[in-house]
C-alpha cells in the first residue's frame, strides 16, 4: 500500500513519517523547503503546498491513502484570510487531487476544536455537533474543512475523520505552541497558571490511531484521539517532579488574565515571541470540556492512550536531548 502525506513537516506528520519509515512502508510527503530529514527516512519528497494543484496531482499519483495534515494553526484573527485560504480552499484541493489521482482513502485530521464543548457536565464524543458558538477563525476553518472531506465521499473515495485533542510528546523540533507552553512551565518563566485544565494527549498514540483509521476506520466516520484531562496546576506540578525542578504555581484569577493580556502580548513583541497568552487561548481554555470520550476509537481502532506521566517523561527527556531545555 502506498501512502502520500501532506504537512509531514509539522509535529504530528514528522512523527507519523518517522513511524511509517519504522514499518517499513512507502510513502510520499509534501515539503515546502527543507526535506533532508524526510528523505534520509526514505520518504519520495514533493515540493509544493495545498494551494498548488500540480504538486498535490504529482503527491498522490499511485497512492492509495492520503493522510491530510497540513494545516495553518493561529489564534491571531489578524490571519483570518489566511487561514481559510490553506485550511478550507487547501482541503479543497487535496480531495480534488485525490479524485483526479483515484486514491481509495482519505484520513482528514480535523481537531477537537471542530465540536461543540457544551455542555460541559455531558460526556463529548462522536455525536456532539459542530462549534457553532465559537467565533475563532482557526475553529471555523477546521468545522469548514471537515464538512468538506465528509461531503468529498463518492464512490471510490472513502473518507475518514480523526479528532485528536491537545497534541505534545517528542520530536516538536519547532517546537509548536503546546511544546513551548510546557519548556515554559518548566522554565518556571510563566506568570501564573489559570484555573482550568486540558485534555492532552501523546502524538505517537495520535499517529497510530490515524494508521489504525486508515485500516479499519469506518467509510464516513470521525474518531476522536484524546488522552487525559489534566488541569494547568496539576501538569506543572507533575512537569517539577518528573524534571526535578521548580516549576510555575501560582493560579491566577481569569480576570486577571483578561487584564494583563495588552502587558502579556507587549512582553512577547519586545521578545519577538508570539504570545502564549491572547484573548483566543484563554476562551479555549475556558471553553475546555474535561470529560471527552476516546471510547471509539479503543473499541474499533484498538486505540490505546498512555499514561500522561510517561508523556512528559519522553517529552522532557527529548526537549533536554536536543538543546530546548537544560
Amino acid at each position: 500500500m502506498k501512502i502520500a502525506v501532506t504537512g509531514a513537516s509539522g509535529h504530528v506528520g514528522n512523527v507519523l513519517c518517522r513511524e511509517l519509515a519504522a514499518r517499513g512502508q512507502q510513502f510520499k510527503a509534501l515539503v515546502h523547503i527543507n526535506s533532508d530529514d524526510l528523505e534520509n527516512m526514505g520518504a519520495e519528497v514533493v515540493k509544493g503546498d495545498l494551494l498548488d494543484q500540480g504538486s498535490l496531482v504529482t503527491l498522490f499519483r499511485n497512492a492509495e491513502v492520503v493522510f491530510h495534515l497540513a494545516a495553518r494553526i493561529s489564534l491571531n484573527e489578524r490571519r483570518n484570510k489566511e487561514l481559510m485560504k490553506v485550511n478550507v480552499e487547501g482541503t479543497a484541493n487535496v480531495i480534488d487531487a485525490c479524485l483526479k489521482t483515484g486514491v481509495k482513502r482519505l484520513v482528514y485530521f480535523s481537531s477537537i476544536h471542530a465540536l461543540d464543548p457544551f455542555p460541559y457536565d455531558e460526556e463529548l464524543n462522536e455525536k456532539r455537533g459542530y462549534n457553532l458558538h465559537s467565533t475563532m477563525s482557526y475553529e471555523a476553518s477546521k468545522i469548514m474543512g471537515e464538512k468538506l472531506a465528509l461531503s468529498a465521499i463518492k464512490p471510490g473515495l472513502e473518507v475518514v475523520v480523526i479528532s485528536p485533542t491537545a497534541i505534545i510528546g517528542p520530536w516538536d523540533f519547532q517546537p509548536s505552541f503546546l511544546g513551548r507552553a510546557l519548556i515554559m512551565i518548566h522554565n518556571n518563566s510563566l506568570p501564573m497558571l489559570l484555573p482550568y485544565g486540558y485534555n492532552w494527549v501523546d502524538v505517537r498514540d495520535v499517529v497510530n490511531g490515524a494508521l489504525a483509521a486508515a485500516e479499519k476506520g469506518h467509510n464516513g466516520e470521525r474518531y476522536i484521539l484524546s488522552g487525559h484531562w489534566l488541569s494547568l496546576g496539576d501538569l506543572s506540578a507533575m512537569i517539577g517532579k518528573i524534571t526535578r525542578r521548580k516549576t510555575t504555581k501560582f493560579i491566577g484569577s481569569p480576570a486577571l488574565a483578561y487584564i494583563g493580556l495588552p502587558f502579556i502580548q507587549a512582553w512577547a513583541l519586545l521578545r519577538n515571541e508570539a504570545p502564549l497568552y491572547t484573548k483566543n487561548s484563554l476562551e479555549i481554555l475556558r471553553q475546555s470540556n474535561n470529560n471527552i470520550s476516546c471510547a471509539k476509537a479503543v473499541s474499533e481502532l484498538g486505540y490505546a492512550p498512555r499514561p500522561l506521566e510517561a508523556t512528559i517523561k519522553d517529552t522532557f527527556d527529548w526537549f533536554r536531548t536536543h538543546g530546548l531545555i537544560r
